[in-house]
């Protein structure tokens, strides 16, 4: 990054040791470039925009207060962390941001030390933090740790599960709420200001001890302990401020509510604070999209807006004449469709309505759509609740992040064997995303489950179809996962027909080797097979459509007719698909030579999809390749 008039200062910052030798004064103009750096990288190479906007003072704050990496910063999500990576030695490897083979679009200790936790997944940094906090302890370090959390991330239970062992383990960590909508405490104030002056002051601290000394001394109270004394501190400042809140109820001093974007303030409240002993909470409001107006006005399109016009705002949308559907909008049509013929299917979703099309239903039938917040275990264990009482949920939840709910799918749902749909979006490789955000793991983790259901489309008709099979009666916990992106697509609007449970369907016939595959990657392997039989082989096609129950009856007919079986899934081939036809061809005396396809036994990078299944060997000249070769 050349030095230019417009990022003077942070054209000079390294590292954070360069910004901490900035005067305090000249923080908001690096504040000014850090987010204007940002906004311009991210118009050309698309990334997660209004949550890194919203937290450019924090970041700013945070590492000229501490003594990064030695001092360390555990993000939550991290999609509001790209200034942190400009800030620690990335800032021109920023432009190859989510890109194959570029630096991560989330924190990952991997890519650079002041990346203290890898953050993909919401609500776990107040439990790393803290068992990092305790580990600087056990130590005996002097080393502080701080956990920056999102307000839509404190929905999550691991949060408070955090919390609350935060307020009863020896600890000095700090965590600090980075509230963008208001959701928690009363709006910023003056008088808000005013309080956190004074609870944050040293006089008010020296003054509170004291206090406290003299009480004890008279016999007033009796010192329980340093949970009584807390509590007691609590106790005096809400005498003092008329205020009271939940965090303080763990046993955890609460700071705030302050403004996020004052940078001086920030600063000023960090330096008083950070050497506090005991677990604290500091409380700020920022906006998302800060410092661009279309983003500010409009949080949930500018979460990730795609390329746009810095100077205008302008969303720059690929012309194109391609009207296939989203595979995500193909489910929140089908399922207004279904919930309109059945008054018992109502919509879950963990804070995904929008990115799992769920808003379609909530507009239609808000009453019977629920969006329960990032809180994925909940969102199952509340759909089997409805369930068990006659109600048929759809409970949509993002193939990732359903492995955060797989004690509840196991416990409350296929135990009980009760009626309801699990929709798996974004199964399989996603993208730029990257490692925290595959879905590579479900065909695994749930095959092994009793008494559920695991299917998978082959294209947009086949995922309404499903949808509708799955809404029968008594069909127990019915899995279907698809993939994220467009369809193949563009009459996918038929009438509906019951797809029957644990059937698939031979596509092609074929006598030189046999290919299985599972959900929307068959369409790659027909591509695959073109370019095979122009070498003159003869390749047959078999889509399994369901995984569990497995079809038996096609799987003899291979068994019996084919020397080489190839298998190909969009997930690990550990404990999948290839897996299976594995496991029944042993079981059933048959030994044809079997290959698996699919997701390597590894975590796989961020990139482009095309370049993702390249790098997984499950293209279609891969595919090709191996069918010649074999």
């Amino acid at each position: 990054m050349s030095e230019t008039s417009e990022f003077k200062l942070l054209s000079k910052i390294d590292s954070p040791a360069d910004l901490r030798k900035l005067k305090p004064e000249q923080l908001e103009q690096v504040c000014r470039e850090l987010r204007q750096y940002i906004i311009n990288v991210l118009a050309e190479n698309p990334g997660h925009f209004g949550a890194s906007l919203g937290s450019v003072e924090l970041t700013v704050a945070l590492h000229y207060v501490m003594n990064t990496p030695y001092d360390k910063i555990v993000w939550d999500v991290g999609h509001q962390a790209y200034g942190h990576k400009i800030l620690t030695g990335r800032r021109d490897a920023f432009k190859t941001l989510r890109k194959f083979g570029g630096i991560s679009g989330f924190p990952n200790p991997q890519e650079s030390e002041y990346d203290a936790f890898i953050a993909g997944h919401a609500s776990n940094s107040i439990s790393a933090a803290l068992g990092m906090a305790i580990a600087s302890q056990l130590k005996k370090e002097n080393r502080k740790i701080v956990a920056v959390i999102g307000d839509g991330s404190m929905t999550g239970g691991l949060a408070f599960e955090g919390l609350n062992n935060a307020s009863s383990a020896p600890n000095d960590l700090l965590i600090i709420l980075n509230d963008n909508n208001m959701a928690i405490d009363r709006p910023v104030g003056g008088l808000s200001q005013s309080l956190v002056r004074i609870t944050t002051s040293q006089l008010y601290n020296n003054i509170r001890f004291k206090i406290y000394k003299f009480f004890r001394k008279h016999g007033l109270i009796q010192d329980k302990g340093k949970g009584f004394i807390l509590r007691f501190n609590n106790s005096l400042k809400a005498l003092l401020t008329k205020q009271h809140n939940a965090f303080e109820g763990f046993n955890i001093r609460y700071f705030g509510p302050i403004d996020g974007h004052d940078i001086k303030g920030l600063v000023k409240v960090l330096e008083d604070i950070k050497e506090m002993k005991g677990p604290k909470l500091l409380h700020i409001h920022t906006k998302k999209g800060k410092g661009f107006e279309p983003a500010e006005n409009d949080a949930t399109l500018w979460h990730a807006p795609g390329k746009f016009n810095p100077e205008t705002g302008k969303r720059i949308l690929s012309p194109s004449k391609d009207d296939r559907q989203l595979y995500q909008d193909v489910f929140g049509h089908t399922l207004v469709e279904l919930a309109k013929q059945n008054d018992k299917i109502v919509g879950i979703t963990p804070a995904m309505p929008t990115g799992c099309s769920m808003s379609f239903l909530m507009k239609e039938m808000p009453d019977r759509t629920f969006d329960v917040g990032i809180a994925e275990g909940h969102a199952v264990t509340f759909s089997a609740g409805l369930a068990k009482e006659g109600f048929l949920p759809f409970c949509n939840i993002y193939s990732s992040f359903m492995q955060r709910a797989y004690d509840n799918i196991i416990h409350d749902a296929a135990l009980q064997n009760l009626d309801m749909v699990l929709c798996l979006d974004r199964a399989g490789l996603v993208g730029e995303d990257g490692a925290t955000h595959h879905g590579a793991l479900d065909l695994a983790y749930l095959r092994c489950i009793p008494n559920i259901t695991i299917a998978s489309p082959l294209n947009e008709i086949d995922l309404r179809n499903l949808m509708y099979t799955a809404s029968q009666p008594h069909q127990g916990v019915f899995a279907i996962r698809y993939p994220r992106g467009k369809g193949e697509l563009k009459d996918w609007e038929r009438p509906f027909e019951i797809l029957p449970v644990g059937k698939g369907r031979k596509l092609k016939d074929g006598k030189d080797v046999a290919v299985i595959s599972i959900g929307t990657i068959g369409s790659v392997v027909t591509e695959a097979i073109k370019k095979a039989e122009k070498t003159g082989m003869n390749v047959a096609h078999y889509d399994i459509i369901y995984l569990k129950p497995i079809d038996k009856e096609l799987l003899h007919e291979v068994g019996k007719n084919y020397r080489r079986v190839i298998t190909v899934e969009n997930g690990t081939i550990q404990g999948g698909l290839g897996t299976a036809i594995m496991e029944f061809m042993v079981e059933n005396g048959y030994s044809p030579e079997i290959k698996r396809m699919g997701i390597p036994d590894k975590f796989i990078p961020h990139g482009s999809i095309p370049e993702l299944h390249k790098f997984c060997g499950i293209d279609a000249d891969s595919i090709a390749n191996e069918l010649i070769n074999t």
